[in-house]
This record gives C-alpha cells, structure tokens and sequence, in this order.
C-alpha cells in the first residue's frame, strides 16, 4: 500500500455526493486536501470536519479561465499536486434530444468534459517536471453503453473514456498514473439536479439497492494507495442489482429499464 499521508490531492465537485465521501476518505489517510466546487459554504463545513489541512476553493468548472487561474495562483505550499481528482460532473436531464433543452447540453459538455479536460492541463505540466503523480477521472457506466434518455450525457462520459485512454498513451515513459472509474447508480443528489425533482429521484432509487458514494470513494482510494509501479487504469462498479446501464433489477421485476 502506498502511503498518501501528507500528499497534496485536489477534488472538484468536492461539497457532495462521491467528491464529498472522497475527501473524508482521504483525509482519513492523512492526505492534504484541495476542495473545489460552486458552494463555497459546503466546502468550507467539510473542510471544519476534517483533521487535516485543507484549502477551499470555489470554482465553476464551466469557466475555462478561472480554472487555469485558480491552478496557477494557487499558494506556493498547494502547488505540488500529488493527486487530481476530476469528480464533478452532472446529468441536466433524460429528455431525447429532439426534445432536449440546449442549454443543458452546453452545461453538461462544459463541466463533465471541457472542464474536466482544462482542469487536467492545468494540473499536468508540474506532473510532468516532476515525474510523478496520479491523475483520477470519474467516468460512468454510460461512457460503455447507451440508454434511453442518456444522450448528450452519455457522449460526454465516453468523451472522458476516451482522453483518459489518451492520457496514458501520451504519459507513457512518464511516472504518471491515470485512472477511470466508471460507476453505475450511485445515489446522490445527482437525479435530483437532473430531474429538478426530489419525489422522482427518490421513486427511480426505491425497489433496488444502489451505490452510496462511499462505495465508489473507497474505490477511489484502492486505486491511489496502490504500489507506484501498479496503474488501475479503468474500474467499473455496478451495484448488484444492476447489470447494464439500461438494466436494474427492482423487486418484483425481473428487468427494467432504468427509467421505468
């Protein structure tokens, strides 16, 4: 197990859901820990419940400048990151896209690509001098398949499937790690940003037992602490109940689609 006590790891969609459960799993490990997201006020009653040093950071992944200046002022002491986790990401709904509003697209392609890309370029050229460091992007089950309602979602998380096959392509002969995870239903607030519908996302998570962030966080974790000359380059979780990203088994159903 390698130890990340004391190492510098950066979070984006740090205030909920897996970003969350991960800085408490790190923080556990004794990791100095980067928050990032929109809620500044979140960031900042995570970072009171963590013993270990932290640095809040509101930023919105959507804005292509202010991530690259967020990294490059970042206090001399925080510089040195150790580990990037690219988290935040959101699904804007499940309509078909001849339905679909076009502002949710651009939303979704800016925060779960362009600025999961942006971010990554920002971070990687002090990897690079250094030789070392270890790059986490958080795909989806949708990056492997489609289903009903997915689309510009789905294109999204196969994009980052894509640059994250790129990246140890191109960092080859470099100490640099880059891992993909891609998890199935992890219940959080995520339906209900997409549904802007508590009851619904509620309905869409009962009869099955789905993932908690903790479940995907401690993978997370897994993958970080692994020996150096070890690289999990994709991991992908379903909870038990689910077999594709269009298949979960709800009691009393032999097989459903996801949005039935």
């Amino acid at each position: 197990m390698e130890s990340i006590k004391n190492k510098i790891v950066l979070i984006t969609g740090a205030s909920s859901g897996i970003g969350r459960a991960s800085a408490k799993h790190f923080a556990q490990l004794g990791a100095r820990l980067i928050l990032m997201a929109r809620r500044q006020e979140r960031l900042e009653a995570l970072a009171k419940e963590l013993e270990v040093e932290t640095l809040s950071i509101r930023l919105d992944m959507r804005d292509k400048e202010a991530i690259f200046e967020v990294v490059e002022t970042l206090p001399e002491p925080w510089r040195k990151i150790d580990i990037l986790l690219n988290n935040a990401g959101a699904a804007l709904s499940s309509d078909k896209v001849q339905d679909a509003d076009i502002d949710g697209w651009d939303d979704m392609i800016q925060t779960n690509f362009r600025g999961l890309l942006y971010m990554t370029r920002a971070v990687l050229g002090g990897m690079v001098a250094r030789d070392s460091g270890h790059i986490i992007n958080i795909g989806s089950t949708a990056g492997h398949a489609c289903y009903p309602g997915g689309n510009v979602y789905s294109a999204t998380k196969h994009a980052v499937r894509a640059l994250s096959e790129s990246l140890r392509i191109d960092l080859l002969g470099k100490a640099i790690r880059v891992t993909e995870i891609d998890p199935g239903c992890v219940e959080t607030e995520f339906s209900e940003v997409r549904w802007k519908d508590k009851e619904k996302a509620k309905r869409f998570y009962s009869d099955f037992t789905p993932l908690t962030p903790e479940d995907i966080a401690d993978a997370i974790v897994y993958c970080a602490t692994r020996p150096l000359h070890v690289n999990i380059s994709e991991m992908i979780i379903y909870p038990t109940d689910q077999a594709s990203p269009n298949h979960i088994y709800k009691r009393g159903k032999s097989s459903t689609n996801m949005f039935d």
